[in-house]
């Protein structure tokens, strides 16, 4: 199976992006042909400094090396490295309704907040259709906010190849959705992400992290008294770390009561740090040889292009442009 995603490189990555989506990016590169690129034509609609675009790009690529994704196993690149991409989009645009894309969330949520929508953002669902269609995806991993745009990938494709049939000119994709108990809390107890403020980085030097676990809310309860640790945050966040003999005698002292949200916050960043210890020296070394890195970047371009191109030629040759 080929499975197809990608990561807008808005930010920092931080705990929830790495349990919400790279984990498993990780281990399905181990049993399936996986493309993963920096989606930084999407980041154009919300990030316009070109200096920061192709810091956060860099540092995206990296980050997602450190952490484990291997570009001898899977085909990592950068969006904007295979221009492919966006004259599909356009050919995809020609045969897409104006209603599919009024109806889609981020769309509409804008509109009615007040806020300036611009077309980047309108037609964002088409470019994301165009990042799978180019690559004759059988999997897209997403998250359940991500559903609908899949969908709409899915009527794109299947309008497209009623228009310019007979015979299939797109390969029909399928949602492969991540695992919805990795929604992680952030720092305030909502979902952890980055236009709240409330995040935890997954590179941020140790001290950081413990200084931002430290600012986790909790109740006022005091050490000895029983808590329930279905409804704490911290035990959230918690669970994502530990071992199963470590859950289960912290899990007994929050009901029993005897421990204190100080003893969880230290226990939780000395977690945190543990876990991603290994990670953040593979990024320091990544970091000290530039030179590897664009030879990586260079190479999944490649391979990225090799595989867009046949396909491509193929859609342009249904409509006539070729």
């Amino acid at each position: 199976m080929r499975i197809l995603s990608g990561i807008q490189p808005s930010g920092a990555l931080h705990i929830g992006n790495y349990f919400g989506a790279i984990r498993q990016y990780i281990a399905l590169q181990e049993e399936h042909e996986a493309f993963y690129f920096i989606a930084n034509y999407h980041a154009l609609t919300s990030l316009r400094d070109a200096a920061q675009m192709r810091q956060n790009t860099l540092d995206a690529f990296v980050d997602l090396l450190a952490l484990g994704l291997d570009p001898a196993k899977a085909t990592l690149f950068v969006q904007s490295d295979v221009p492919e991409t966006v004259e599909l989009a356009w050919l995809l645009t020609t045969v897409t309704p104006m209603g599919w894309l009024e109806k889609c969330v981020s769309y509409k949520d804008k509109i009615q907040q007040g806020l300036p929508a611009e077309h980047g953002l309108f037609a964002y669902p088409v470019l994301m259709a165009a990042d799978i269609l180019l690559y004759d995806a059988d999997l897209v991993p997403v998250g359940q906010d991500q559903r609908q745009h899949l969908e709409i990938t899915r009527d794109v494709a299947e309008r497209f190849n009623h228009v310019y049939g007979p015979g299939e000119v797109f390969r029909l994709p399928k949602p492969y959705i991540l695992d919805d108990t990795a929604i992680v809390p952030g720092l305030d107890g909502r979902k952890m992400s980055k236009s709240y403020g409330n995040t935890i980085e997954i590179f941020d030097e140790p001290n950081v992290i413990r200084k931002k676990v430290k600012k986790i809310v909790t109740d006022s309860l005091p050490v000895e008294a029983p808590k329930d640790p279905d409804k704490c945050s911290l035990m959230a966040l918690y669970r994502l770390f530990a071992t199963p003999d470590e859950l289960s005698d912290v899990e007994r002292r929050y009901r029993e009561g005897g421990i204190g949200y100080g003893e969880m916050k230290n226990r939780l960043a000395d977690a945190i740090v543990a876990r991603f210890d290994a990670p953040r020296a593979a990024r320091a070394e990544w970091i000290a040889n530039p030179d590897r890195v664009a030879k990586v970047r260079a190479e999944g371009a490649e391979r990225a292009h090799a595989t867009a191109r046949p396909i491509l030629d193929r859609v342009r040759k249904a409509c006539g442009m070729a």
